[in-house]
């Protein structure tokens, strides 16, 4: 008898482990914060739908920043990870590039998150940034391929462009204006659900090393 309890609760506990929520915090700028979008259109409510959607156990935390560099994601990444995280995603770096902040600075920063989301034992997935033309070809090699250099020191999950997800397989650059805010910068709620689809494989496979951490 004694043994068969102790198989039940050991069934129990592990049904419970399986089932326990993951908590994501996206720490990012006004494309995580859902600059210009209505309530429930932003990047975070509809990653969490879209997650919810496929059977996460999932929370998703809006740690977007409108306006907000590299150097602000790294002067706030300490009070980001409360003892309740369990993974990042990490998106910023576009208004460096607006900026025309030095590759080697956003670098910096990048790797400050990195460092205390290490410390602190949470999975990270970073998502880098395409950086125009109109700095140069060294600053625009230089400012992306930090990401990708950063994601394989830290070993962390990586994505090369956040708008990547926009043009999609085969699609015509001059299309992507139906999928922007009038400022061209900001994608709309249409251009959001094509970025979630994307980089949603990636986030359930960061909530899944979170979950076994």
């Amino acid at each position: 008898m004694r043994k068969i309890l102790l198989s039940i609760v050991f069934i129990c506990n592990a049904v419970f482990a399986r089932a326990e929520q993951v908590t994501i915090a996206a720490l990012g700028d006004s494309l995580t914060q859902g600059y210009g979008l209505a309530q429930g259109e932003g990047l975070v409510p509809q990653l969490e739908k879209w997650l919810s959607d496929q059977g996460a156990e999932v929370t998703l935390i809006n740690a977007g920043v409108s306006g907000d560099t590299s150097a602000g994601g790294a002067a706030r990444v300490d009070w980001t990870l409360t003892p309740d995280v369990d993974g990042m995603i990490v998106t910023l770096g576009g208004n460096d590039l607006l900026r025309g902040i030095d590759p080697a600075v956003t670098r910096s920063n990048l790797e400050t998150i990195l460092q205390a989301a290490e410390e602190a034992g949470v999975e990270v997935l970073l998502i880098g940034m395409e950086a125009p033309g109109n700095f140069g070809v060294a600053y625009k090699e230089q400012f992306e391929s930090n990401y990708a250099e950063l994601a394989d020191a830290y070993g962390t999950l990586f994505i090369p462009s956040f708008l990547g997800g926009l043009a999609g397989d085969g699609a015509d650059p001059a299309s992507l204006g139906a999928y922007m805010q009038a400022d061209g910068i900001h994608p709309n709620a249409q251009g959001v659900s094509r970025i979630v689809a994307a980089i949603g494989p990636e986030v359930l496979m960061l909530i899944e090393q979170s979950s076994t951490d």
